[in-house]
């Protein structure tokens, strides 16, 4: 079972989204939390899989709750929720470690799909939301020009991977590019990922914003 904590601070959708999690075989909520400091709380003493994060909440807004859960929680995903479609909010949850973004207007087949996505450890960064990253880095140059010194220890292949990686293209789009199979791009990420110390595919995009490797454009 997939164990899933709900952090909203809206009595109504919790109930709403608890009642879709139950429904489902292989998941199962495990808590509801009306606040970020409570969805810190819940974490720690629940251990779930998935946290389902409101950005707006009172007492610690889901940016900082999510930044707490990640530090303190390795094998803890978190997956965001909201009505606010807006670029700062879009960075700010990957920068703070979420695993994905989704509009709280998602077709529930989706949200129920992207949880399993998120529990099996990858990321859900549709190519919507790298675009909006893409632009918003095109907006705020000086976010994107500080040097990785792990960028040095990676090969030619792999900067190349992570390149594309960054633009949003999935395994099978690389695979493509690079005219390899789609084993050697899951090989060349995940390498990635324990070179670069990388929780998942959205800390991949952001390292090769933030330190300069691609310039958006």
């Amino acid at each position: 079972m997939i164990r899933v904590l709900i952090a909203d601070d809206q009595t109504l959708l919790r109930g709403s989204l608890r009642l879709l999690l139950d429904s489902q075989p292989d998941l199962t909520a495990v808590g509801e939390a009306a606040d970020g400091r409570q969805a810190v709380e819940f974490t720690a003493r629940e251990q779930p899989d998935v946290v389902l994060m409101d950005i707006r909440m009172p007492e610690l807004n889901g940016l900082e709750a999510t930044r707490r859960i990640v530090a303190a929680h390795e094998n803890v995903r978190v997956l965001v929720l909201t009505t606010f479609d807006l670029d700062e909010y879009v960075y700010g949850a990957l920068r703070a470690g979420a695993s994905g973004f989704l509009l709280k207007d998602t077709p529930p087949a989706e949200l129920v799909a992207a949880i399993r996505v998120i529990a099996r450890g990858e990321a859900l960064l549709a190519p919507a939301i790298t675009k909006r990253l893409i632009e918003q880095f095109a907006r705020m140059p000086e976010m994107g020009r500080h040097p990785t010194t792990g960028l040095n220890a990676i090969t030619d292949r792999e900067r190349e991977v992570l390149g594309l990686v960054g633009r949003g293209l999935s395994n099978q789009e690389i695979a493509d590019r690079l005219v390899v199979s789609l084993a050697t791009v899951k090989t060349h990420v995940g390498r990635l990922l324990a070179k670069l110390a990388a929780r998942d595919r959205a800390q991949l995009v952001i390292v090769a914003y933030e330190s300069g490797l691609i310039v958006p454009g």
